[in-house]
């Protein structure tokens, strides 16, 4: 009878020991959540390809990682800054005038910003309704052209386009923000005219309306992009290659810049070390996971566009890895 007692009272105290156990391992696991843009968009598919990754060993490091649909380069910069995000994808460009305090940051250059790694190439797009007679930046005159919302990083680089080719807003017949969820059908509509994208490809906010209205894409070239890529170092000529979309029989050429993944200081040198360890240490897998990450490689994503100072966390990875040298970053 004793014995049996014992053993019952053995068996309680596990159970409670284990329970306690689990609520521990519980109270200890951390979220992290990575801003994107829409979720349409390739940023979308970017940050839950980095926490595909991540979540994959959760239970070995207690982290979980989760995604945020967002208005793009700017409102990361700006949720990150204000600890409402922990990691966002950002256009190198965005993140540029960020740190050097031009363009939407003019004057307020924001230090505390640090470069994980980047992604992939993101062209400036245009797309055009096929009735619409626009061949190249000049017939947008007259047009009703979506800009991009407030708080992309697109209005951000449409604005500097315009600018630097002598085209007002006021020269256009009508100025639309919607963000990229919603430009396609607008223009399918017959709303808009013409929109901007910056994006990788393909995509299916661009595809869409091609494939629904017959839209077609035109290039972006000139004297003034050639001054804008002269002026600029985070901008690039960029190519979108034939039948990149189904209906599309010629390249179109263009310049862009990349997305790249970033944090604070603030955030700790483990989390980042985790989270860069678990896409470097998965990325043949996580190639896989959109066309536009195909092309990746170690070498470009640990060095191109990284227009910030790189977190220690992401460094540390990098020094064992043997890709930087030094104790520090």
């Amino acid at each position: 009878m004793v014995t049996q007692m014992s053993k019952r009272v053995r068996a309680l105290v596990w159970c409670l020991v284990g329970l306690g156990l689990a609520g521990v391992a519980h109270a200890q696991h951390r979220f992290l959540t990575v801003g994107t843009g829409a979720v349409t968009g390739v940023y979308y598919a970017a940050g839950g390809a980095v926490c595909r990754m991540v979540n994959k060993d959760r239970r070995d490091h207690g982290l979980r990682c989760t995604v945020e649909s967002t208005g793009g380069s700017v409102a990361n910069i700006q949720a990150l800054l204000s600890g409402d995000l922990d990691f966002g994808v950002i256009q190198s460009d965005a993140l540029y005038a960020a740190t050097k305090g031009v363009r939407a940051f003019e004057g307020k250059p924001q230090t505390t910003l640090r470069a994980v790694f980047s992604l992939h190439p993101e062209p400036l797009t245009l797309v055009v309704r096929k009735e619409s007679n626009i061949r190249t930046l000049a017939d947008l005159r007259g047009k009703r052209v979506n800009v991009g919302n407030p708080g992309s990083g697109t209005r951000v680089s449409v604005d500097e386009l315009l600018s630097a080719t002598g085209i007002k807003l006021g020269d256009l017949g009508a100025v639309s923000e919607l963000n990229a969820d919603e430009h396609g059908a607008a223009l399918c509509a017959n709303r808009i005219d013409a929109f901007f994208y910056v994006v990788g490809h393909p995509s299916a906010n661009v595809q869409d309306p091609m494939t629904a209205c017959g839209a077609r894409l035109v290039s972006i070239t000139g004297a003034g992009v050639d001054r804008l890529l002269g002026a600029n170092p985070y901008y690039s000529q960029a190519t979108i290659p034939a039948r990149t979309y189904p209906s599309q029989d010629q390249r179109f050429d263009t310049y862009g810049m990349l997305a790249t993944m970033v944090t604070t200081a603030a955030r700790s040198d483990e989390e980042v070390y985790v989270l860069t360890r678990s896409v470097f240490e998965n990325l043949d897998e996580f190639r896989k996971l959109h066309p536009s990450f195909g092309l990746l490689s170690p070498d470009k994503m640990r060095q191109a566009g990284l227009v910030a100072p790189l977190h220690p966390g992401a460094a540390r990875y990098f020094r064992e890895k043997g890709w930087i040298g030094g104790t520090r970053p």
